[in-house]
């Protein structure tokens, strides 16, 4: 036990140290490379942010126990938009880029919607898995076409907070960040699980709790870090690419090695909780859409600028609230 727990404090003091190396890397090379932020936190943030749960997944999956890896997906979106959009809001408010709302956040519900018609029935097929995946490629390839038509001037107004450093220092800060990240991240939970499964905790709560707040912790890291440098495309985009790198991705990963035949809790409680919490901030996006819209028509200009377009503290107190009531459910 007492390796175990330090074991977890060094996966957790490595991940928060490598966050702030692969996000400045990342960040670096989106200004090099003239490519968008939110591109960047969409693709290979949210990527390298999600390898610990598609690592995690193969691992359960090998080792016949994929009930833990669909339960590390649902959770690991449960956590990163309960907990760390939540904890993000609370330390420093970031404003909402409202062509989520075109794109990428509609995407996110159609994949939420789709992997629940999915596991409905009980079971994840390796058909299931092939659909995942098939969906991912098209989304992602939808995104970086149609990000790649963006003008100039979008461009330019979205990487002039970037900073500017030489490409092979981004690179090595880039690559080393995620290196850490994974290794921390492995660490941790490794440590983490060994806890749990000593105070006798079952193996699909296993995956919702400790696993996937384990997993998701690169993506608390990342994305605080991203907020307080002031790259809020990289932070949004790095929650809605890591969840849709989970429910496609990562929930594919059992369904393609060892398809598993799952508690009907996993669709009623689990799910149904994850959909909810993510329409919850939906709804959030679309709340503040509405007032800035009604303000703007109303002639409120100071009000509008007071509330306009963040994800602040209130909602990172709605979100956390929301997360921690699906523990008491849980539990």
């Amino acid at each position: 036990m007492t390796i175990a727990i330090i074991a977890t404090i060094v996966g957790l003091v490595g991940l928060i140290w490598s966050a702030d190396r692969f996000v400045t890397g990342a960040a670096g090379i989106a200004r090099n490379m003239g490519m968008a932020p939110m591109m960047i936190g969409l693709t290979v943030v949210a990527l390298g942010t999600s390898a610990p749960e598609i690592v995690v997944a193969i691992s359960a999956a090998i080792e016949n126990a994929s009930s833990l890896a669909v339960g590390n997906a649902i959770g690991s979106n449960l956590a990163n938009i309960g907990l760390v959009l939540g904890v993000t809001a609370l330390v420093c408010p970031i404003p909402i880029a409202y062509a989520l709302l075109k794109r990428e956040i509609p995407i996110l519900l159609a994949a939420t919607i789709g992997a629940g018609f999915l596991i409905h029935d009980g079971e994840l097929s390796f058909l299931d898995g092939v659909m995942l995946l098939s969906g991912l490629i098209a989304i992602f390839y939808f995104l970086v076409n149609s990000k790649s038509h963006e003008t100039d001037a979008e461009l330019e107004a979205e990487i002039e907070d970037i900073p500017d450093i030489p490409s092979d220092k981004a690179w090595r800060l880039f690559i080393m960040g995620l290196v850490l990240l994974i290794i921390s991240s492995h660490i941790l939970v490794m440590g983490a699980k060994d806890i749990a499964l000593a105070l006798g905790i079952s193996e699909l709560v296993v995956g919702l709790t400790v696993v996937a707040i384990g997993t998701s912790l690169p993506e608390l890291a990342a994305t605080v870090a991203s907020a307080l440098k002031g790259h809020h495309d990289i932070a949004l985009g790095n929650i809605v690419g890591s969840n849709l790198f989970n429910l496609l991705a990562v929930m594919a990963m059992p369904a393609l090695l060892n398809p598993p035949k799952l508690d009907a809790a996993v669709f009623s409680r689990d799910y149904v909780s994850m959909a909810a919490i993510t329409f919850m901030l939906v709804g959030m996006v679309f709340a503040h859409k509405l007032w800035t819209r009604y303000s703007a028509k109303h002639n409120l200009p100071g009000m509008a600028k007071k509330i306009n377009s963040t994800i602040g503290r209130v909602e990172g107190t709605i979100l956390l609230a929301a997360y921690v009531a699906y523990f008491s459910i849980l539990f």
